[in-house]
């Protein structure tokens, strides 16, 4: 059950990006200003993918908990907040652009890829420009703290590419191993987030500890409840192609439910259907996932990271802030995209 540990009411996702409106207008001009180069195809492709929207969800968490923390004045979190949450966006970016590539995608929130329309070698180079801004951007704040984060970071979202290219199309890819990527590809980036907020507002090493602890968390809920949707939304509504795991030869945890809890004719159906990335195995592989409450399963994983993510925050003095993280935490597992 979600924690309860707050006297306040937990706000919707409107409301909190309300909260956070003035700080992520600051955050939002400084990434325009510092994607600038003289080299017009990087300004055309950077612009392409910053400007598609999306709830810029990793560096609100970042301004969020130096929020929650106390980390705040009369004109907001401050500066140093503002450059770090767009650091954490130039990065998220930068893997949105390789992941387009090595997935072979050409549909993202709802429109064309980078990829797509620019080639891959585009799409490739100017996610390492977003790599090298980024750590243009940390350097210049001189603390070697958060420099040390978000180089670490940057090395395990890495490794986490590496380890889902060794997944795909692998039948054999079970439950631990899964998450084991997660961890790496989406998990850290928004621990990495919380932490740096908190660090930027003074906490002490335990309270940084679980403001990281709430990051991790709540994106393994984040990331799961996004796997679900591949299965269980509509193109439209997602923004992508459903289906796309399967076409990618992705196992994500509602097929390894299913393939673990099928009988021997099934489980060979859907083993088959990973190892050659049969998109026209859908409907059989849907089936199935129905049939052993795989979306169930994973939703109910969804939800107790979610509720993790909760009890990280307790014990935390009450806040808006506070409330809107347990906000963030319910809203990950309750969206439709």
């Amino acid at each position: 059950m979600p924690s309860s540990a707050t006297t306040l009411s937990v706000p919707d996702l409107a409301n909190i990006q309300s909260l956070a409106r003035d700080d992520m207008a600051a955050v939002d001009a400084l990434i325009r200003r510092r994607l600038a180069s003289d080299v017009v195809l990087i300004n055309q492709v950077a612009e392409y993918i910053v400007g598609a929207g999306g709830k810029r969800l990793r560096p609100m968490l970042l301004l969020l908990a130096a929020g929650a923390l106390g980390g705040r004045g009369e004109k907001g979190v401050g500066p140093q907040a503002h450059q770090l949450a767009a650091v954490i966006e130039f990065i998220h970016t930068a893997t949105l652009l390789h992941d387009d590539v090595v997935d072979e995608s050409d549909l993202r929130r709802g429109r064309k890829t980078a990829n797509a329309v620019w080639g891959n070698a585009a799409s490739v180079l100017v996610g390492d420009f977003l790599y090298s801004r980024s750590f243009q951007l940390m350097v210049e704040l001189e603390q070697l703290e958060v420099m040390k984060i978000l180089a670490d970071t940057t090395n395990r979202i890495a490794e986490g590419e590496v380890l889902q290219l060794l997944h795909v199309r692998n039948p054999d890819t079970d439950e631990p191993a899964y998450l084991r990527v997660i961890e790496r590809k989406t998990a850290v980036l928004f621990a990495a987030a919380t932490r740096l907020g908190a660090l930027l507002s003074g906490a002490d090493a335990q309270v940084q500890q679980r403001l990281d602890d709430y990051g991790m968390a709540l994106g393994y809920a984040f990331q799961i409840a996004d796997d679900v949707l591949d299965y269980a939304s509509d193109a439209q509504t997602l923004g992508k192609n459903l289906g796309d795991d399967l076409a990618e030869g992705k196992a994500t945890l509602p097929l390894i439910h299913a393939i673990a809890h099928s009988d021997d004719a099934v489980r060979a159906r859907l083993r088959a259907a990973v190892e050659h990335g049969d998109s026209d195995a859908m409907p059989d592989v849907l089936a199935a996932i129905h049939a052993t409450g795989g979306l169930a399963y994973s939703r109910q994983r969804a939800q107790d990271y979610a509720d993790a993510a909760e009890a990280a925050l307790d014990g935390l003095e009450d806040n808006d802030y506070v409330a809107a993280l347990r906000g963030l935490a319910r809203y990950a597992v309750s969206r439709d995209h």
